[in-house]
């Protein structure tokens, strides 16, 4: 059966360039052709900052829906912006090797961030980006912008604002050509949205099932590991993806450092986490791996990932974390 496997994607030019590589790669996997199936998102055509509408859902509510409609047979999404629950229905069947999970500030002549001058305007539309610029350069005015990536190079370039904070595996994805300079901010002092740098991709639960093994095939282990740990401490904090918070977490052999901070707003206070956790030896990595499906016997192979980013939640909130989040 030669038929082609359908991958519902945004319309922006990111998300085609991202779902154009797991196109490709899942082509050669399936031996079959994989067609992009472009899909309107809310977050698509409100142009409200995200910090008034709230960024929960708004760019995979419609995606989903038109995968559980039959409109398609897969999606791409950027983890980042994808809400922790998963309707019944669905199952986030891969999470490729991640990109680049940093953040980068952007200038004209390469003048790190908290050089600027007093009263550069620095563009982010991020409620986490708004309060650790806030933290960085607090001489800086932040000016609160949407937009797509060349956009918001233009503005850079035309003299509009200074500088804008944009993701590292974005631009990677993407590939614009600029003469403008970054500076990549180290995840130790900036760490980054929860999945930032990985995407996800998504299906029904009772998908065929050679799509669900083609699928399994374009899943990092590592990476899943990792992004579950993230997507747990925001599940735990009952934060959404656009909360003034950050996670982190980096898998090495058996263990797993994790970094959270959770921001006051205004930047003022923060309140940070930085631990390693075991992987128990190897245990959760041997039964935690997989595309995400609950096995035969009704368990849940991802259960002890998900526990090590709820008790890293849970410590966090115990600090006095929820003082500083807006609750869902």
């Amino acid at each position: 059966m030669n038929t082609p496997i359908r991958l519902g994607t945004r319309r922006s030019a990111l998300a085609q360039a991202q779902s154009g590589h797991v196109a490709d790669a899942l082509s050669k996997i399936a031996g079959r052709p994989v067609d992009l199936v472009p899909i309107v998102s809310e977050g698509d055509t409100n142009r409200a900052s995200l910090s008034e509408i709230g960024g929960t859902g708004i760019f995979a509510n419609r995606l989903r829906e038109a995968l559980i409609a039959g409109e398609c047979d897969i999606l791409v999404h950027s983890l980042k912006d994808l809400p922790t629950a998963v309707p019944a229905e669905l199952v986030i069947a891969a999470t490729p090797v991640r990109e680049d999970p940093r953040d980068v500030v952007i200038t004209r002549e390469g003048t790190p961030l908290h050089a600027l001058r007093p009263g550069s305007r620095v563009g982010t539309g991020a409620p986490r980006r708004i309060a650790q610029v806030r933290r960085r350069a607090p001489h800086a005015e932040v000016v609160d912008i949407r937009g797509n990536v060349d956009s918001r190079l233009a503005r850079v370039e035309s003299g509009e604002l200074d500088a804008v904070i944009l993701a590292a595996a974005g631009l990677s994805r993407l590939g614009p050509e600029s003469s403008l300079l970054r500076e990549p901010l180290g995840l130790a002092e900036w760490p980054t949205a929860p999945g930032q740098g990985s995407l996800a991709v998504e299906t029904t639960t009772d998908a065929p099932a050679e799509l669900l093994a083609a699928l399994a095939e374009l899943d990092d282990e590592d990476t899943r590991i990792a992004v579950t740990v993230e997507r747990a401490i925001l599940a735990g904090l009952e934060a959404g993806c656009q909360a003034p918070m950050a996670a982190h977490a980096a898998v090495t052999g058996d263990s797993i450092r994790i970094r959270a901070v959770v921001y006051e707003p205004g930047g003022d206070r923060r309140i940070g986490l930085d631990v390693t956790e075991s992987l128990n030896g190897g245990y959760i990595r041997r039964n935690g791996s997989g595309n995400g499906a609950i096995t035969a016997d009704g368990a849940d192979p991802m259960h002890a990932i998900r526990d090590i980013g709820m008790s890293a939640a849970h410590r966090l909130l115990e600090q006095g974390a929820a003082d500083l989040l807006p609750r869902e």
